[in-house]
């Protein structure tokens, strides 16, 4: 039982070591007072989830009219509402499951790369996906990265997209091998299962990420 157990104990060291040195160091001393972006990001989660679930204008018209982006919708209001739109949960998925991403990868994300750079990864990766529903919706079905019609107005929500960036990103800067892989194949699987909208933003975000990490990976060699 010795051998199996060190050899997993070697394996999440040369994975996640230097991702985990690197958060203990940023949290020492500090505790929540290192993630106000991230505690932020949360609650505003929490506060639209509660807000949507009321009917009528001061809530779910409210959130509608402030952070619902979707494809059809005018370039400047879909740039307006981009911001907002990542912490408004999907109302088909548990907020939950947003809740645990956002804390681990903002989290994260926040203590070793620092705040600007993890707003600047999110909202690019968010940004991305929204630029590719345009895309993907000028193709047309018939192409390869082509939607359906139907997709202009999914309401096109969430903080997915930044957390699968976010991650990937993590994982490069950290030389989690592995665990960029693991992720990549995971947005693979989903899309294969459940081709829709947001499986493919994920991938664009997965493409995002690697294209912002290469500058400093060329700088580091």
């Amino acid at each position: 039982m010795r051998r199996p157990v060190g050899i997993v104990a070697l394996f999440a060291q040369r994975e996640w070591g230097p991702l985990w040195a690197a958060v203990r160091a940023g949290l020492a001393g500090r505790g929540l007072r290192a993630i106000p972006l991230t505690l932020t990001a949360l609650c505003l989660i929490v506060l639209f989830q509660v807000a949507q679930q009321h009917k009528g204008y001061w809530g779910y018209g409210l959130v509608q009219d402030i952070g619902f982006v979707r494809a059809v919708d005018p370039w400047w209001l879909a740039l307006l509402r981009l911001p907002l739109s990542l912490f408004v949960p999907a109302a088909d998925l548990p907020v939950w499951g947003a809740l645990v991403q956002v804390l681990l990868a903002f989290g994260i994300a926040e203590i070793t790369l620092g705040r600007p750079r993890t707003l600047f990864i999110a909202y690019v990766c968010t940004l991305a996906g929204s630029l590719y529903a345009r895309l993907g919706l000028a193709i047309g079905p018939g192409g390869v990265l082509g939607l359906p019609a139907d997709d202009a107005l999914v309401v096109d929500t969430g903080p997915s997209g930044a957390v699968v960036g976010l991650t990937v990103f993590l994982c490069l800067r950290f030389r989690a091998w592995f665990t960029a892989a693991l992720v990549v194949a995971a947005m693979l699987v989903e899309m294969v299962v459940k081709p829709n909208l947001a499986g493919k933003e994920h991938l664009v975000a997965i493409v995002v990420a690697v294209a912002v990490y290469m500058p400093s990976a060329r700088r580091k060699r």
